[in-house]
């Protein structure tokens, strides 16, 4: 029979058992979640596939930068943007089908004012930077083109050659050091890093996903550790679906399936809580499917569980492509449609606002 001193006894010793025993499953409860990506050390340039090679510019860029005058953009129209991004103080946006790059210092200026950054690209989709050099993919000629910049002038310096099959999408990712190039038809990942004092590129890794090959992949999303596929279409009807893999690695963690109807999906962008995606073309092909969409949950697209915002925001009818971030505004560019072939907007707690169409 149990005294009152005992029952005390026994309440502190079952108090610190419990509390114990709430201590380790907190301890293990933490290491599982998943820590923050570290850091990559700074590429010493010893190992690497390739070296760029050097452009005649490349070979003396001081005579280069001096000889070299500005030049306004050509035209008053875009003909199918697909990219606008903001590095330093300049504005970009890639003129996709006027094969060039063209920037500013002031958005909104008529496109005629703006000076062009690149034109020896063909069909160039998107372009990145580290602040340090500037790359663009030339998709219709499979190369990689390294620009650097001196007092608001441009100069290619740099070249790669045989980057898979139709390079369509380039991002800096800051975390791994990395600029990453995605050969849209080879399921192929092209890695380029430079040294810290030095701006040479060097290919330093081939990364492929073999389920990819052979299909129409627009582009990758990195999100931490993982990098996102977005679902591409194929001449065999192959299975619609969203990949996220491990980016170190490409190894495949998880499979979304995502309706025939989405199939032809450009880019898949982070907002807040919702996933935002950007459709080309359904699984034969069709551009009367394009559409811009958003969920909360991927795992939802194969239900039909997605909100259809493109109409409602964006007036509907064109093509929408990629979505970038500046600061807290962003960026959508479209085609098909005269008028409105980039918009900017913002979010905030799943409301969208300031649309506005730039140009």
């Amino acid at each position: 029979m149990f005294t009152w001193k005992k029952t005390i006894h026994f309440n502190r010793i079952l108090t610190a058992a419990l509390t114990g025993l709430l201590t380790c499953m907190t301890l293990v409860s933490c290491a599982k979640e998943p820590s923050a990506p570290k850091k990559a050390a700074p590429y010493d340039g010893k190992d690497y596939i390739q070296e760029s090679e050097l452009t005649s510019a490349g070979e003396d860029p001081d005579a280069a930068f001096d000889s070299y005058t500005l030049t306004n953009n050509y035209d008053s129209a875009l003909s199918v943007p697909t990219y606008v991004t903001k590095i330093d103080d300049l504005w970009f946006i890639v003129d996709c089908y006027h094969n060039r790059i063209i920037y500013t210092d002031n958005l909104g200026i008529p496109l005629n004012e703006w000076y062009i950054m690149c034109d020896q690209a063909t069909q160039p989709h998107t372009m990145a930077s580290d602040g340090s050099v500037y790359m663009v993919e030339d998709t219709e000629n499979n190369r990689v083109l390294v620009f650097e910049k001196r007092d608001n002038k441009f100069i290619n310096t740099q070249s790669f050659y045989d980057v898979g099959n139709r390079p369509h999408f380039t991002t800096y990712d800051e975390t791994s050091d990395t600029f990453y190039v995605w050969s849209s038809s080879t399921g192929e990942l092209y890695c380029f890093r430079h040294t810290p004092d030095s701006t040479r590129m060097y290919l330093t890794d081939v990364k492929k996903i073999d389920e990819l090959s052979g299909l129409y992949v627009r582009s990758f999303t990195i999100v931490g550790s993982d990098i996102y596929f977005v679902s591409g279409i194929s001449a065999n009807g192959a299975t619609a679906q969203i990949l996220q893999c491990d980016l170190e690695s490409l190894d495949i963690k998880k499979s979304y399936p995502v309706p025939d109807e989405l199939a032809g999906m450009v880019q898949i962008t982070p907002i807040d809580d919702m996933f935002y995606i950007t459709v080309s073309t359904d699984i034969t092909g069709n551009q009367d499917y394009a559409t811009l969409i958003r969920t909360s949950s991927l795992d939802n697209l194969s239900k039909g569980d997605y909100e259809d915002i493109y109409s409602q925001y964006f007036v509907g009818g064109g093509t929408p492509y990629n979505i970038s971030r500046v600061d807290d505004t962003y960026f959508l560019t479209e085609h098909r449609l005269q008028g409105h072939s980039i918009w900017s907007f913002k979010v905030e707690s799943g409301e969208i606002s300031e649309v506005t169409a730039l140009y």
